[in-house]
């Protein structure tokens, strides 16, 4: 079946959980109609000006794609910064090189539509700030403590007695 979502429907809110210069605001009425997708996730979203849309991050299991819909941000990637405007599509591959972050450096807000991929988990990875982020469960772990597979696995045979 079809849904369709009209833009006369939009109704933006800020997660609770975001905090100063993180205050990204997301369409709500994909959820109001009950669309709720298995493998191609999308929302809708507001980035005021000054505001960050996310952390720096890469995706490893997921492809993201935004179309900006009204107005300009300036785009972070490995590559460097770069505006991009109403009509411009950014297609942001798996892993370290489609690492993005979007900024609003204008003084009118900036609509945009994400589009990512989703298979049930996913890893995101954050350079700046050293971590890893698991979804869904919602673990935020540092990636610098990675360890050895069989790092704290001794005297395995007393557990067997």
């Amino acid at each position: 079946m079809a849904t369709i979502i009209k833009q006369s429907e939009r109704e933006f809110q800020e997660n609770p959980d975001k905090i100063d210069k993180f205050r990204i605001l997301t369409d709500i009425s994909r959820s109001r109609k009950g669309v709720n997708p298995e493998y191609l996730n999308f929302d809708v979203r507001l980035l005021n000006p000054g505001q960050y849309c996310t952390a720096y991050h890469f995706h490893r299991y997921a492809e993201e794609l935004f179309m900006i819909l009204s107005g300009k941000a300036t785009l972070r990637t490995p590559k460097g910064f770069e505006e991009v405007e109403s009509g411009d599509i950014i297609f942001f591959e798996k892993g370290a090189e489609g690492a993005h972050q979007l900024y609003n450096h204008t003084s009118e807000p900036c609509t945009y539509l994400d589009i990512r991929t989703y298979i049930g988990y996913d890893v995101c990875e954050y350079p700046d700030s050293d971590k890893i982020y698991i979804v869904p469960g919602g673990e935020i772990l540092r990636k610098s403590a990675t360890l050895e597979y069989f790092d704290g696995e001794k005297d395995v045979d007393e557990k067997w007695r």
